[in-house]
């Protein structure tokens, strides 16, 4: 028999900190998941695991960040839908999410930190 106490069920328990793989895992998840389903995953992952480490804390709002931007970008761009000039920024916005998505997620994968180019800092 063992001297562990037995586990509560306390909402408030502190969140156990991530090792380092399990981190850069979830940030570069994070990342790619922003190319596939927009701001959801950057969304989720800041909200659930923004306590679990720096590391992954970093990158979760710096994703959201970026996310909430191209958000902006594409309601803007289908406004200007009508001027055509809506054509150039959605096209741009995709792209530059393909683009700077899979930088993001190659430099959370080697543990290295990232900031988005053109993200307005929404959140910290």
């Amino acid at each position: 028999m063992t001297d562990m106490p037995p586990p509560t069920n306390d909402p408030y328990q502190a969140q156990v900190p991530m090792n380092p793989a399990d981190e850069r895992l979830w940030a570069t998840l994070i990342h790619i998941g922003g190319i596939l389903f927009g701001f959801l995953p950057a969304l989720i992952g800041y909200l659930v695991l923004k306590d679990r480490g720096p590391f992954i804390r970093e990158h979760s709002a710096t994703a959201l960040n970026f996310q909430i931007t191209l958000l902006i970008a594409y309601v803007v761009g289908w406004i200007t839908l009508i001027f055509l000039i809506g054509f150039f920024i959605l096209a741009a916005a995709w792209v530059l999410s393909i683009v700077f998505g899979i930088m993001a997620a190659l430099a959370a994968n080697r543990g290295e930190p990232y900031v988005y180019p053109l993200a307005i800092k929404f959140v910290s």
